[in-house]
């Protein structure tokens, strides 16, 4: 069952801060890297694109781990652990969301000419911090 996650996390999770998000490579051992996301009712959401780590480490299993530091009080470090539960092409609508979140452009600047993008859904299991 999914846990209910803070208002205060909540509305932090809305803001254009850094996520750090952490996956389990094959061998164990963690990997982590820097993601826009944001929050889709009890959903946290985030892009990133087909080939890379995070998509085949989620496939194969889909436990995660989400970190960030409040933007007002960087001794307040905030922890999300959950599972991925989508992990789907569906094209450039939330990366182009992201862009307008983060850096205020209507559409994401960066796609490089044959990536695909992937968009990644966690369900919050817990929340510390």
């Amino acid at each position: 069952m999914p846990a209910p996650i803070p208002d205060d996390v909540r509305a932090l999770l809305t803001e254009p801060i850094f996520f750090h998000v952490a996956t389990v490579n094959p061998d164990g051992s963690p990997q982590v890297s820097v993601v826009w996301a944001d929050l889709d009712g009890n959903l946290i959401r985030f892009s990133t694109v087909e080939g890379r780590a995070k998509p085949r480490n989620l496939r194969r299993d889909p436990r995660v781990a989400i970190s960030f530091l409040a933007p007002d009080d960087s001794y307040r470090n905030v922890v999300i652990s959950g599972r991925a539960v989508e992990i789907e092409q569906r094209g450039m609508d939330l990366i182009d969301h992201m862009a307008r979140k983060y850096v205020g452009v209507e559409k994401y600047q960066w796609y490089q000419l044959g990536e695909v993008r992937v968009d990644v859904a966690v369900e919050v299991d817990r929340v510390t911090g």
